[in-house]
């Protein structure tokens, strides 16, 4: 059934953006609900009163309760599950850098920096539509209307592959395989500390009760989705690790949250803390050489390196993979040359 997508397994935690209110300057206190019943039109006391107490009202970020008193300058956000406009998707003439296509499929290498799928504020230039422009009659299916073609996804600052299906019966049959878990897909990280081993986070993921931007990790189901990463050693550098994460569940934000749930934030994950640097010297020179890596990859060290599948129609398994970018690269390789002069003995 198609409410057994993973697809769908990842996006009912997405919340879009349909009202920002930024309040006065002279704004007296007054109740939010209060505030808003003069705010927003249309809008009941009862109907207000029940968004805050679903989470959907948000000031400065964060969950309140109707009680909470509006203070000048106070940032209030009002978030659905759903896109506050249609799901018309508009083509556009964008490049796209396929690495394999067929005629059930595509393989594409995703830039950082894409968003994959129209949302709040990111209704142009995305994936999607590029892919329109590109295919005509790219499938859907129940829970991703607006997304034609999409069986999964990637995070916009997240670089890497993406498998599009180009047919009703392979959408299907890949969409199965993501929800058994039988999709082989690796990411390589850049990741704070030494990590000494190999390993595996699991447990409930969510969104992060105050902060619904950020994922977090729960002890009990009724919080989260059970998810899974096995995590392996490739390179350690000193006060960075280079490490291989392979996933068996596909949540949002999973790697990043699964690696500072341990300790190991992304380098220059902005969401989870790791654009600060949380390991090292206090020499400035170091601290200089950690904001220049910062300015190479101006996003979280994360890549969709590896894609393997068993193919809709010929039934053999495809398995892709690409090269990390060139600003990962860049970063990466001022990390290694900073490591081998930190053991001559030079900080």
């Amino acid at each position: 059934m198609a409410d057994d997508l993973e697809f769908q397994e990842q996006e009912d935690q997405d919340l879009y953006e349909h009202l920002n209110i930024v309040v006065d300057k002279g704004q007296a206190p007054l109740r939010i609900d209060k505030f808003l019943l003069n705010r927003v039109e249309n809008a009941s006391r009862n109907r207000i009163q029940n968004a805050i107490d679903a989470g959907s009202v948000l000031v400065n970020t964060k969950i309140i309760k109707a009680s909470y008193k509006v203070k000048p300058l106070d940032v209030i956000s009002v978030v659905m599950s759903e896109p506050p406009r249609d799901t018309e998707v508009y083509p556009e003439n964008i490049p796209l850098d396929i690495v394999y296509e067929d005629d059930d499929l595509l393989v594409v290498n995703k830039e950082a920096g894409m968003v994959v799928h129209p949302g709040y504020n990111n209704y142009t230039s995305t994936l999607v539509n590029a892919l329109t422009y590109h295919f005509s009659q790219l499938p859907t299916m129940q829970g991703n209307h607006g997304r034609p073609g999409l069986v999964h996804r990637i995070d916009k600052d997240t670089s890497g592959l993406l498998v599009i299906a180009k047919t009703e019966w392979a959408m299907t049959y890949l969409a199965k395989q993501f929800f058994k878990h039988s999709i082989e897909r690796k990411y390589v990280a850049l990741v704070w500390g030494d990590i000494e081993k190999d390993g595996t986070v699991t447990g409930y993921i969510g969104r992060h009760p105050k902060d619904r931007r950020v994922m977090t990790m729960y002890e009990e189901p009724e919080q989260g989705k059970w998810s899974v990463t096995h995590y392996r050693v490739l390179e350690r550098l000193g006060y960075v690790t280079l490490i291989e994460c392979e996933l068996e569940t596909g949540r949002t934000h999973q790697i990043r949250a699964h690696m500072q749930s341990i300790g190991h934030p992304l380098f220059n994950d902005a969401s989870y803390g790791g654009d600060k640097i949380l390991k090292g010297t206090v020499f400035n020179k170091y601290k200089q050489f950690v904001q220049n890596c910062f300015q190479l990859l101006p996003r979280q060290a994360l890549h969709a390196q590896v894609i393997g599948f068993e193919h809709p129609t010929t039934k053999e398994s495809v398995r892709l993979e690409v090269p990390m970018p060139e600003d990962f690269r860049l970063a990466l390789e001022k990390w290694r040359n900073y490591s081998s002069l930190s053991q001559d003995g030079i900080k």
